[in-house]
């Protein structure tokens, strides 16, 4: 069966262990180690190859159906009757306009008017009527409009809102099936270096689904976990807002199905990191330049699968092995939820907005040398646009510190 079909058979392949072609299984999730010609750092960076999924190229087709089925199956939801509203910013929507299509469910996809155009024709593809896209305003940080269009929706009965951002089934299936299979990549480096430790988990927020294999990880090995978002909307770290390009992450708020009391640390990423090493990972140019540089030849072909929030995963990784010191035993894992195949135009658009006299090899060593190489390794990193300060009162801190630990 072609994993690219509309079919009830690929619901068999909505797991981690897909091989390269999709089509055939895998003992151990298809993964790579980022080598420290690429990093710049010892540790072992471990990312899990989420462009491996079925139909839609990323593993958010797996919190798609562990959102819907439940509903499903304990009669929540009406196949015949009702519509499934998949609320996101591109990958979560695809998923869940593909697993109501072979479910016999009708889909439908709201999403930021501002997303990759891939998106869109992919979705164009999928859905039973043009009027099963809403397109919202604004960018990838326009979260709220997405709310806001759930909301009109929702008066009619026959919708039914299955938001990423506060169903359970989003993080239970993630803690299950995705930190299960990072388990699995983690023990299989282990059979073959008895040395390793697995010391952190990263992960972009987002619906903050994915961050719940770092509970699992965390549970089982003591791992720590590293939530990440974009720093031109720094919300997490300084309730700080604004817009930024790395689409899959969503911001200007914690969505509610995040352990926050569960997560060890925060960092950010800027939009303009991971815009140019798209560039720089998917052009030949580029290609020559890590070559060049020692990155071996697998490893190179491998950065295909690497979309703007996958980047930014890496480069938040590297950010965490740097800031604890981490050496050639540790392990840090993280996913790269999807592929570059969903931001050809994006490309497009960075080659003329920062490359108008083209990217040649100066631009590809600039790239590498800012974007990577200049990773910040700090454990804290100043807001580009900081949230201002209210006025406290004397004495005023100490008295919420009092209230909170319930003192006299």
């Amino acid at each position: 069966m072609d994993p690219n079909a509309a079919h009830p058979l690929n619901l068999f392949r909505v797991h981690w262990h897909n091989g390269a072609d999709r089509r055939g299984q895998v003992a151990v999730p298809e993964h790579v180690v980022l080598p420290s010609e690429l990093t710049g750092v010892d540790a072992k960076i471990v990312v899990a190859l989420g462009d491996r999924f079925p139909m839609i190229g990323a593993h958010k087709v797996l919190a798609a159906y562990g959102c819907l089925a439940p509903r499903i199956v304990s009669g929540g939801f009406d196949p015949g009757r009702q519509r499934a509203v998949w609320p996101s910013t591109g990958n979560y929507c695809r998923g869940g306009v593909a697993i109501s299509r072979i479910m016999g469910c009708r889909g439908v996809a709201v999403l930021p008017e501002g997303m990759s155009r891939e998106r869109f024709d992919w979705l164009e593809g999928w859905v039973a009527a043009p009027a099963d896209i809403v397109r919202t305003p604004g960018t990838e940080s326009n979260v709220k409009e997405i709310y806001d269009a759930c909301k009109e929706l929702a008066r009619d009965p026959e919708n039914v809102i299955l938001n990423q951002f506060s169903e359970f089934g989003n993080h239970l299936t993630h803690y299950a099936c995705t930190g299960a299979a990072l388990e699995r990549v983690y023990e299989s480096m282990r059979e073959r270096e008895g040395s390793l430790q697995l010391r952190a988990f990263v992960s972009a927020s987002g619906s903050a689904g994915t961050l719940g294999a770092g509970d699992y990880l965390k549970e089982r090995h003591g791992s720590k976990i590293v939530a990440v978002e974009a720093l031109e909307c720094p919300t997490m770290l300084y309730n700080g807002f604004g817009e930024h390009n790395i689409q899959g992450i969503g911001d200007k708020h914690i969505p509610f199905i995040h352990n926050v009391m569960n997560t060890d640390a925060l960092t950010a990423i800027s939009d303009r990191d991971t815009d140019r090493l798209n560039v720089l990972f998917n052009t030949d140019v580029g290609r020559s330049l890590l070559a060049r540089r020692g990155v071996e030849a697998g490893v190179i072909d491998t950065l295909s699968s690497f979309g703007l929030s996958s980047i930014c995963n890496v480069l938040a990784a590297i950010k965490a092995a740097r800031v604890l010191g981490m050496g050639p035993d540790d392990v840090v894992v993280t996913v790269a939820t999807d592929g570059a195949s969903m931001y050809g135009t994006e490309k497009d658009k960075v080659l003329g907005r920062d490359f108008p006299d083209g990217f040649d090899d100066a631009a590809a060593a600039e790239t590498f040398s800012r974007s990577l190489e200049g990773v910040e390794g700090r454990r804290s990193a100043a807001c580009p646009r900081p949230a201002p300060r209210l006025p406290v009162r004397r004495g005023e801190i100490s008295r919420q510190r009092r209230r909170l630990l319930r003192l006299p």
